[in-house]
């Protein structure tokens, strides 16, 4: 089974990483008012803000994209005055969705300045990438496995098996939805993409063998079937590069936010 992602990280990652980036200023000043909507003005400043997020997506710049940012605020602000009319902006559940985005936008432009000021050099992006092929190693697997709760239902597969029942309908057993439906087939992997137990006993089987003890990790027990291996031919340092230095400015923020945690005072 692959390694789990964990909740919290996901979490963090997704607040801080996964917002979308914005320009920290737009072409064409920041001074005055585009539009005044019933005496209140909309500022430079926001459809600044506004175009540089369209612009992030792939929007070319343009005077039709700055006339559509400009109906858009005026429709937005329309529909603001509407919502404090009917008094929405009292209620505290609107009140608490405020103060979600406000903070998101205090985290997007700290990770922003944060991420500038601690750029990751190429040197540490190259040996990431060392640590990757040699975590990886030289060989790739192509991996079917079935996962129960019990381990007196391995033994019964492995009986099953031996007795001549086919891996693909056994697999059916399995609790693992991702596989399941294909015969327990998962598919090309290292064994680095695999829980320790689960990749000791990959690596333990020749080619068509399938393992007669089952195999513990976290998830269950496994029965697992080795198919086929080939040489593993790692991707370009060039083609990942990105991927890499994207994980390793998360981890840093990740680390940052934590040593943040353990000298807070948290009650």
């Amino acid at each position: 089974m692959h390694n789990p992602s964990r909740l919290a990280s996901a979490l963090l990652l997704g607040a801080l990483i996964s917002l979308p980036a914005v320009a920290q200023k737009a072409s064409g000043g920041s001074g005055g008012a585009v539009a005044t909507v019933n005496g209140v003005a909309i500022s430079q400043t926001v459809a600044n803000a506004f175009v540089a997020e369209q612009q992030a997506q792939g929007a070319p710049d343009s005077p039709e994209l700055k006339n559509a940012v400009r109906e858009e605020l005026i429709r937005r602000e329309l529909l603001v005055q509407e919502a404090k009319k009917m008094g929405l902006d009292k209620k505290p559940e609107v009140a608490a969705q405020a103060d979600l985005a406000r903070q998101a936008i205090f985290i997007r432009a700290f990770v922003q300045d944060y991420v500038k000021k601690h750029p990751i050099s190429d040197e540490q992006i190259k040996a990431a990438y060392d640590r990757m092929k040699s975590q990886m190693g030289n060989t790739e697997y192509k991996v079917r496995h079935i996962l129960v709760e019990k381990e007196d239902d391995a033994k019964a597969i492995i009986t099953n098996l031996k007795k001549g029942a086919k891996f693909d309908d056994l697999a059916k057993q399995s609790k693992d939805p991702g596989s399941r439906d294909k015969g327990g087939d998962l598919g090309w992997s290292s064994t680095a993409a695999y829980v320790k137990p689960f990749g000791d006993a990959v690596t333990s089987l020749s080619k068509g063998k399938y393992t007669e003890t089952p195999v513990k990790t976290d998830f269950g027990y496994h029965v697992i079937l080795l198919e086929d291996s080939r040489p593993l031919t790692p991707p370009p340092f060039d083609q990942i590069k990105p991927q890499i230095a994207q994980r390793l400015q998360q981890e840093q923020i990740q680390k940052f936010v934590t040593d943040l945690r353990s000298k807070a005072k948290i009650q």
